[in-house]
């Protein structure tokens, strides 16, 4: 059985890498891409916070069916107003304070909330809980993609930094 409280700290351990590595990347270069078909790092590490604003917001909402052409408006009302050209640092913030404050609401609810079935955006039907653990592997997703960036410019992400220490004994 999977624990509400699980998957929470997972996605809070999660999201703490994905802020690294917006901090860690080049100061002002958050409009890299390798190649020109793909999105840039801040664009990935900007999708990562709406998406996973708009779909929480969702759930905390009520809202039952992530279907329909009106999915991507409905959204709208739960993602962070940022600029489109926001820094680093500020992302990397957006980025903490939003799991803090979506994981807290989340915890805060009774189990049956999470029981409840919904159908999500790809029309699976899946438990709420369910769709909490799959913004948390969308998230996993584009932190691989960008770790990948931090690589391509010769960074250490922080995860391979943290196991590097540990094998070193500090």
């Amino acid at each position: 059985m999977v624990r509400v409280e699980q998957v929470l700290d997972s996605w809070r351990s999660i999201r703490q890498d994905t802020a690294a590595a917006v901090e860690d990347f080049p100061a002002g270069e958050l409009d890299y891409r390798p190649t020109p078909e793909l999105a840039t790092f801040g664009e990935t590490a900007r999708h990562v916070l709406d998406a996973s604003d708009g779909l929480i917001g969702l759930l905390l909402a009520g809202d039952e069916n992530f279907t329909g052409g009106d999915f991507r408006e409905r959204l709208k009302p739960h993602l962070r107003a940022l600029p489109a050209d926001v820094g680093a640092t500020e992302l990397a913030n957006a980025l903490r304070e939003s799991v803090a404050q979506r994981t807290e609401q989340l915890a805060a609810l009774p189990p049956e909330f999470f029981a409840q079935i919904i159908t999500r955006f790809d029309g699976q039907q899946v438990t709420r809980l369910e769709m909490v653990q799959t913004v948390k592997e969308h998230e996993l997703t584009h932190r691989s993609q960008l770790f990948m960036y931090l690589r391509l410019k010769g960074i250490v992400p922080a995860t391979t930094r943290r196991r590097m220490a540990k094998q070193a004994g500090k």
